[in-house]
């Protein structure tokens, strides 16, 4: 029952989100329009940025579905671009009401996740710290968020795949040898 609540919340959230602004949106607002009560509603989030966050990893969560390994893992970049357009008017609505820094973090959570499945896959049976497997994985981090981000700054208007191709184009080998250059190997 409580996950029940908490996806009518996010339903009634990216419903308003096509009628209004993100900072217009009152709790009442959200417990109408899925027929809960404002308890119920403090009883799973503090607030509407809370509600916010919630939503971003469980879409995050879905976009991935275990794509985290070499051979998916373009696939799994595929999905993330794929969730954020589906998306479109909650993160376009999120990235101009609130702070662009939280959608930067959902990002940042969604693509050290994939990104750190690749590392640790590659790495098995290396000499490689801890620290550096989050200093490669935090390298690619960026460079995906920030492409990311400037599509998500367009409007989402060029098609995800070319992005995701030329992304795997550029980035073809260079984990690997990242980690073999780290690890000495």
């Amino acid at each position: 029952m409580s996950n029940m609540t908490k996806y009518a919340l996010e339903a009634s959230l990216k419903k308003l989100l096509l009628q209004k602004p993100l900072d217009k949106i009152t709790i009442n607002d959200l417990t109408e329009g899925c027929g809960i009560s404002r308890m119920a509603f403090y009883y799973h989030f503090k607030d509407i940025y809370d509600l916010v966050d919630w939503v971003c990893m469980e879409d995050a969560s879905r976009a991935l579905q275990g794509k985290k390994t070499y051979d998916t893992w373009q696939e799994g970049l595929s999905q993330i671009f794929e969730a954020v357009l589906e998306n479109k008017p909650f993160i376009l609505n999120v990235y101009h009401s609130v702070s662009r820094e939280q959608i930067e973090n959902y990002l940042f959570r969604l693509t050290l996740d994939l990104i750190m499945g690749v590392v640790e896959e590659k790495s098995a049976g290396m000499n490689l710290s801890e620290e550096d497997k989050l200093f490669i994985a935090n390298f690619y981090k960026y460079s995906f968020v920030g492409v990311m981000l400037d599509w998500i700054k367009m409007g989402m208007k060029v098609d995800y795949q070319e992005i995701v191709d030329k992304m795997c184009l550029t980035l073809k080998g260079n984990v690997t040898n990242s980690i073999k250059n780290f690890s000495g190997q």
